[in-house]
């Protein structure tokens, strides 16, 4: 018998929440639909984010009151080994919006098995790939 699952929601630790929900809600579009509220709605520890049927979450790596001045490198620079894939339909539209709002990316290209992807990183450098079938 196998486990009836729907969905998959992926946690991501995070340095800044503040600049992290900047990027993911008021650049990427994805809206909060659940959030803790320890400070204030862009200065939490953990929320949760959807964008249709995507959903993802955040939650600081440091608590509040013992996160560092600056983030470690080396800890960002592992962040590279993650990748969120996302489905998107319209990915040269997608590289248009996201031009729009600053991001220095390279347009999309369509990868060997037949799908088109655009490439960014996140404030923590984690990848993000928005791909749709060619």
């Amino acid at each position: 018998m196998s486990i009836d699952m729907h969905g998959l929601c992926p946690l991501v630790q995070v340095f800044d929440m503040p600049t992290s929900l900047r990027f993911y809600r008021d650049v990427l579009g994805f809206i909060v639909y659940q959030a803790s509220q320890e400070r204030s709605p862009d200065d939490c520890d953990w929320v949760w984010l959807k964008s249709n049927a995507t959903d993802l979450m955040l939650n600081t790596a440091f608590e509040f009151d013992s996160r560092p001045a600056a983030p470690d490198s080396e800890r960002l620079a592992a962040h590279d080994d993650t990748c969120l894939f996302i489905g998107c339909p319209d990915v040269d539209r997608a590289y248009e919006v996201l031009s729009g709002k600053g991001l220095k990316l390279n347009p999309p290209k369509v990868a060997p098995y037949g799908m088109k992807q655009l490439f960014l990183h996140d404030p923590d450098g984690y990848n993000i790939c928005l791909q749709w079938p060619a």
